[in-house]
């Protein structure tokens, strides 16, 4: 499956991606199992450092026994993308685009989800067969940007990533975002009641 159908396939159901960035193992499972029982279908670990992809590989092995996917996130270098793979990752995503990265995690069957933030990256992923993007960062480029992108490029299918939370993620949707990720609303349940609304 190619990254416009993995995404579409996931994200269009359930247009929320849950973020878990830099907690410790348990800490990243209880948020895991909390996002999943809210259901959302894709988690991303941020890997940047060993203990991160530790947690990765631990949550790529809970979501299994599930049947949920989980993707490494920060992917910056082909190398990263390798250990994403060697993790059992689902898919990568990065903060921007970078073709060598790209490359690689098409040659390991990873789909890919390159951040954007000029109308020449954009460009630059359409050009790669990427229509999925990633909107980096959401909360400073702020909601109207995706009006102003979609003139231009009306196929791209953004994901508004950075500073989005259940206050303002529906803002990001009703602009014309595909999907939200999010992460620290998992930690708190009044949050958590408002994300599953979105989904209502």
């Amino acid at each position: 499956m190619d990254s416009t159908d993995f995404f579409a396939s996931h994200l269009t159901e359930s247009p929320l991606v849950g973020i878990f960035r830099g907690l410790d193992l348990d800490r990243t499972l209880e948020l895991c199992s909390r996002a999943w029982d809210n259901g959302i279908h894709l988690i991303e670990i941020p890997i940047q450092s060993r203990e991160a992809v530790d947690c990765l590989r631990a949550a790529v092995k809970a979501g299994a026994a599930i049947g949920r996917l989980v993707g490494a996130g920060t992917v910056t270098s082909p190398e990263r993308a390798q250990a994403a793979a060697d993790a059992g990752a689902a898919f990568t995503v990065a903060p921007g685009i970078v073709p060598a990265v790209v490359a690689e995690s098409e040659r390991l069957g990873l789909p890919h989800l390159p951040g954007v933030a000029t109308s020449s990256e954009i460009g630059l992923a359409l050009g790669l067969g990427l229509r999925w993007q990633k909107m980096f960062p959401a909360a400073q480029l702020g909601a109207s940007w995706l009006a102003a992108q979609h003139g231009p490029y009306p196929e791209v299918c953004f994901v508004a990533t950075g500073g989005i939370d259940s206050y303002n993620a529906e803002e990001f949707l009703r602009s014309g975002a595909s999907a939200v990720a999010v992460g620290n609303a998992f930690a708190d349940h009044e949050q958590i009641e408002r994300l599953a609304q979105l989904r209502s």
